[in-house]
């Protein structure tokens, strides 16, 4: 079954930025700092403390749109990959 590429970059990319969107939206309700500090416990790191800076929009957006390039990017290389490797 050949898979289209450019739907499958577009489903990488709303599932890339989406959780990016997610986190943005975690900032600036000043939940994100919590979920940092259970990751690194989770993973069991001893680290320097890590602080969140305070929601900065410019910012947000920027993590979006780069997050979503890069989930479209790997998602149509994943189609591409797929459509070469199962030739049907």
């Amino acid at each position: 079954m050949k898979i289209n590429t450019h739907k499958s970059g577009v489903v990488g990319a709303t599932m890339l930025g989406g959780v990016h969107v997610l986190w943005s939206v975690f900032v600036l309700l000043g939940w994100a700092q919590g979920l940092v500090n259970f990751s690194s416990w989770a993973h069991m790191l001893k680290t320097a403390p890590v602080t969140l800076a305070s929601f900065n929009m410019t910012a947000a957006i920027t993590l979006i749109i780069v997050a979503s390039c890069i989930g479209y990017g790997v998602g149509y290389a994943f189609a591409t990959v797929h459509n070469k490797v199962y030739r049907g």
